[in-house]
């Protein structure tokens, strides 16, 4: 994304209340600057998922972008893949995000076709699929609805199709996973955030945002079929897989 960053500063002052983390119009104005300066690796992270989806897309088949936000992996695997008759698919169930993406798309200077979906994973059938990709999305969706996802893309995959999983995590280890949090308030100070801000956003997402183990999730995808799950990237408490089908 070339596009100026506005800062973010939803969190910079005191809050007399804090609500729980919506994906509204004011967090889609500041989303790149609040992603890239709270995920580490996160730029890393899109550019690769473009070289993964140009290693794995077949011809006349479809890639999904699934909770696109503002459609970085869109972006990167719609400016890496070549091969022929690729239907790009990106969904998000936030208004806001779905008429910035179309903005962003817009301003790139690849042409290829984007068919831009408002509407729940939940409510989204995958159909002759070779690259699904859930970046830091399932971690928004309610923990009994995970499974019912995750069974969905894979019966909507072709054989040697695959889904990129990136997620934060937390550690089964108490300590371990303590030392993985305050590693990343560190790396968000590094980036300019104070104390307040990481504290008031931190109390916004503790319903929205739930973590689960790298073992929950690896567990998941093989009862939903994948037999092929490898940890292709991870820093701090945050990870991505590759499962393919």
């Amino acid at each position: 994304m070339t596009q100026d960053r506005p800062r973010d500063k939803l969190y910079a002052e005191p809050l007399k209340e804090i609500v729980d983390f919506r994906f509204d119009e004011d967090v889609a104005s500041i989303f790149p600057d609040m992603i890239n300066r709270s995920v580490p690796g996160y730029a890393t992270v899109i550019s690769l998922i473009g070289v993964m989806a140009a290693q794995f897309a077949q011809a006349n088949s479809r890639i999904y972008d699934l909770g696109c936000s503002l459609g970085a992996a869109t972006l990167a695997m719609r400016q890496q893949v070549s091969v022929d008759e690729v239907e790009f698919v990106a969904v998000d169930n936030s208004e806001a995000m779905i008429h910035r993406c179309q903005e962003y798309l817009q301003a790139d200077s690849n042409t290829a076709s984007v068919d831009l979906v408002c509407a729940g994973l939940q409510d989204i059938e995958i159909e002759n699929a070779s690259v699904v990709v859930l970046n830091f999305t399932l971690q928004f969706i309610p923990l009994e609805q995970r499974l019912g996802i995750l069974k969905t893309i894979y019966e909507g995959l072709r054989p040697g199709g695959i889904l990129i999983l990136s997620e934060k995590i937390r550690n089964q280890d108490e300590r371990t996973d303590a030392c993985m949090v305050e590693l990343h308030h560190a790396f968000k100070r590094l980036k300019g955030y104070s104390d307040l801000e990481i504290s008031q956003k931190r109390q916004a997402l503790e319903n929205v945002l739930l973590p689960e183990t790298l073992g929950s999730h690896q567990g998941r995808l093989n009862e939903a079929g994948f037999g092929q799950v490898e940890p292709w990237f991870q820093c701090l408490n945050f990870v991505s897989l590759l499962a393919r089908k």
